[in-house]
């Protein structure tokens, strides 16, 4: 029998990554979500849920995690990000200044839905910090490979 070698790291580590990925993940959405009521937001809820990818990545290989998010995919994420933080930004001119609450409401204190448009500008962060983080670290990994083969 041959002795094929799999990407990735150990059984032990994967078998954690494949319990731990989700819980990151999900403590980094709910990060960027509570962002206006809680010390975090956007980049620092991108910057979580780009290492839940990155966390992949290490331990079942490069192929895995570009499964989940390719190249292409996390391109659109990043430009989706800048040009909703753009569209809110410029939505505010409907009001009369550049990022205005165009959510008319006054805020209400620890309420969820009353931070106006802060939300929306935490998504688009964390759209836009998130995938580029993840682009980022698939051009430093096939940078690496590329200088191997060199």
């Amino acid at each position: 029998m041959e002795n094929k070698k799999e990407p990735g790291m150990t059984l032990i580590v994967k078998t954690i990554t494949r319990l731990t990925v989700g819980l990151i993940l999900l403590y980094g959405i709910y990060i960027v979500l509570h962002g206006h009521l809680t010390p975090g937001g956007g980049f620092a809820g991108g910057v979580i849920i780009a290492l839940s990818f990155v966390h992949l990545m290490l331990a079942f290989g490069r192929e895995t995690a570009l499964k989940k998010l390719s190249q292409t995919k996390a391109s659109i994420l990043e430009s989706l990000g800048a040009l909703m933080f753009l569209s809110v930004a410029l939505l505010g001119f409907l009001g009369g200044f550049f990022f205005f609450n165009f959510f008319a409401q006054k805020g209400t204190p620890f309420d969820l839905f009353s931070a106006g448009i802060i939300p929306l500008c935490n998504i688009a962060i964390c759209l836009k910090v998130g995938a580029g983080l993840f682009a980022i670290f698939v051009a430093l990994i096939l940078f690496k490979n590329l200088k191997k083969k060199e």
